[in-house]
């Protein structure tokens, strides 16, 4: 039966256990409740916590979930589904460490970075990860989100996230929801499409490739 916050014992709030043990006490879904930060009628945030993690099953699926979809739920809405996603998301940035030091120097590079943004999303998406001179990356710029099995490759707009930041050079990533990460003939039609449109606007194509649950390939 969900309960109040207030009849949940002081020392099981998520807010006070943080507080007199750490954040590494906390479960997941007590950190989803500080995320929430309050329930609904009836229900306190750890019941609405509960409920998330029930129907989508995983931690990695519910920060997979796009926000229309989170909101959607009863006791979430918009504000809420918002700080859920930029939680996930900035826990994906924070694992992948975008900052001075990481440098694109192949496509093992790329993959690692693209996986940690791509990764157990359930539509396609196309990443521009854009770099400076000697190849050190400095933004991640999507480009498009797709249907559930296709994203096309715009060219134009690739190159304009590069120019538009500065970038000197660049890589392409997306992923594949299906989880075969073999790329597709139109996989190869637009790298070299975008690998030729690169060299006529003077900026180094560092690459591209395709992440999904079976690995990842680079795109020739």
């Amino acid at each position: 039966m969900p309960v109040v916050m207030a009849a949940v014992p002081l020392d099981e709030r998520p807010r006070e256990r943080l507080a007199a043990h750490g954040v590494e006490s906390l479960s997941a879904r007590a950190l989803l409740a500080l995320i929430l930060r309050n329930g609904t009628a009836g229900k306190s945030a750890l019941d609405l916590a509960d409920e998330l993690l029930a129907e989508f099953g995983s931690l990695a699926d519910l920060g997979a979930a796009r926000p229309e979809e989170l909101a959607s739920r009863p006791g979430v809405g918009p504000a809420k589904a918002a700080s859920l996603l930029a939680a996930f998301h900035l826990a994906r940035r924070a694992d992948a460490d975008v900052g001075e030091h990481v440098v694109l120097r192949s496509a093992e590079d790329v993959a690692r970075v693209a996986d940690l943004e791509l990764g157990g999303l359930r539509r396609e998406r196309v990443l521009v990860l854009v770099c400076d001179t000697r190849n050190r990356l400095r933004h991640i710029v999507t480009v498009t989100e797709g249907a559930v099995d296709r994203s096309l490759v715009p060219v134009r707009e690739v190159l304009n996230a590069a120019l538009r930041h500065d970038g000197r050079a660049f890589a392409l990533a997306h992923n594949h929801p299906g989880g075969d990460p073999e790329p597709s003939d139109a996989d190869q039609r637009a790298t070299s499409d975008v690998a030729a449109a690169a060299r006529v606007a003077g900026l180094r194509f560092l690459g591209h490739v395709v992440v999904a649950e079976g690995g990842w390939r680079s795109v020739s």
